[in-house]
C-alpha cells in the first residue's frame, strides 16, 4: 500500500495567521525546545465542523471521526483552468465512479499551476458551482475535498481596500453541503500523485472542544 501526503506545509501566509513562538530553546540553555503555535482553525489543509456555518451545528470535537476517513473517489477535473466551474455537467462527465457515502476529492491541480502563497491562487482559481454541489448531494456523499478555493466569493475576502463581506448564501459549498450533512476538507495538495480513481482517505482533526474547524494531516492510501 502506498501513502500519499495530501497536506500543505504550514508556514506564514498573507491570508492566515501562522505565528510560531519558541518559548524554550537549546541556545537559551533549556533542556528541551518548545514552540507555542498560534494558527487559525481554517488555515492550510483543514476540515470544517458544521458549527463553521450552522449556528446550532456540532463543533469539531463532537463530530464522529469517521466523517473524514473512508472510501474516496478522486474526480479528475485537471482540464479546468483558471476560473473554471465545477458544475453538474463536469461531474456527470467525470465522476460516474462516485458512490453513496464516499468522500469525494475534486482534483484540479490548481496548486501545481499557482502557488498557494500567490494572490492569484485565490482570485483566479476554479470554484464549485451550485449545480456541482447539488449533483454531489444527490449522490449521497459524506464529505468533499478540494485542491482549490471552493467558493467563488473567496476571491472577495482577500485583504484589500475594496474587500467586501460576502452574503451567507454566496458561500455556495457551505450553504448547500452543511444543511445536507456533508462536511468539507479544504486546501488539499498532491491529488495528482494518487494516480487512481479510488483510494482510502484519512484527514483527522484535533479534538478541539468548541472549535469550528481544525488543521489536519490528510493522506491517501492507495493499493
Amino acid at each position: 500500500m502506498r501513502i500519499v501526503d495530501l497536506s500543505f506545509p504550514i508556514r506564514p501566509h498573507f491570508r492566515w495567521k501562522v505565528d510560531p513562538q519558541r518559548v524554550a530553546t537549546f541556545a537559551a540553555g533549556d533542556p528541551l525546545q518548545s514552540t507555542v503555535l498560534t494558527i487559525s482553525c481554517h488555515a492550510y489543509t483543514h476540515v470544517d465542523a458544521p458549527l463553521h456555518f450552522l449556528p446550532d451545528g456540532r463543533d469539531i470535537a463532537a463530530m464522529p471521526i469517521d466523517q473524514w476517513m473512508g472510501d474516496a473517489a478522486v474526480v479528475d477535473l485537471s482540464h479546468l483552468g483558471a476560473n473554471g466551474e465545477v458544475s453538474a455537467k463536469e461531474l456527470e462527465a467525470h465522476a460516474q465512479h462516485v458512490r453513496p457515502n464516499d468522500i469525494v476529492l475534486l482534483r484540479t491541480d490548481w496548486p501545481r499551476r499557482t502557488d498557494v502563497g500567490d494572490p492569484r491562487f485565490w482570485t483566479e482559481g476554479p470554484f464549485t458551482g451550485p449545480t456541482g454541489c447539488e449533483w454531489l448531494i444527490a449522490r449521497g456523499v459524506k464529505a468533499v475535498g478540494y485542491d482549490y478555493p471552493p467558493d467563488f466569493c473567496t476571491r472577495d475576502t482577500l485583504p484589500s481596500p475594496t474587500r467586501r463581506k460576502p452574503r451567507r448564501d454566496e458561500y455556495t459549498t457551505h450553504s448547500l453541503f452543511f444543511p445536507a450533512g456533508i462536511t468539507v476538507i479544504e486546501y488539499l495538495a498532491n491529488l495528482d500523485q494518487i494516480g487512481a480513481a479510488r483510494c482510502r482517505f484519512i484527514a483527522l482533526p484535533l479534538a478541539l472542544e468548541g472549535a469550528d474547524g481544525s488543521p489536519v494531516r490528510a493522506i491517501a492510501l492507495v493499493d
